[in-house]
């Protein structure tokens, strides 16, 4: 197994969209990170309402009203939280 090493410091979200079946990142540099909404129970489970009430954070999102916080990193390493 090898090591997936990532500069955090230029991976900052600058908007998060929903599609039926994905969580979509834009970041800063305008790179687009698309991930099953499957991943996130959370997400999938709540309203679209919840969804749209984000805090963009220095090292990913924060959703406060269904308590979700995912890492940027953590995306691009294809980490689910289920």
């Amino acid at each position: 197994m090898s090591n997936f090493e990532i500069d955090v410091g230029d991976l900052r979200a600058r908007s998060v969209e929903f599609t039926a079946t994905e969580l979509v990142v834009t970041l800063a540099d305008g790179r687009r990170i698309a991930t099953p909404l499957a991943w996130y129970p959370r997400l999938q489970k709540a309203s679209i309402a919840a969804r749209v009430r984000y805090e963009i954070m220095p090292m990913g999102i924060h959703w406060p009203e269904i308590d979700e916080d995912l890492s940027i990193a953590g995306m691009l390493k294809g980490r689910a939280t289920v």
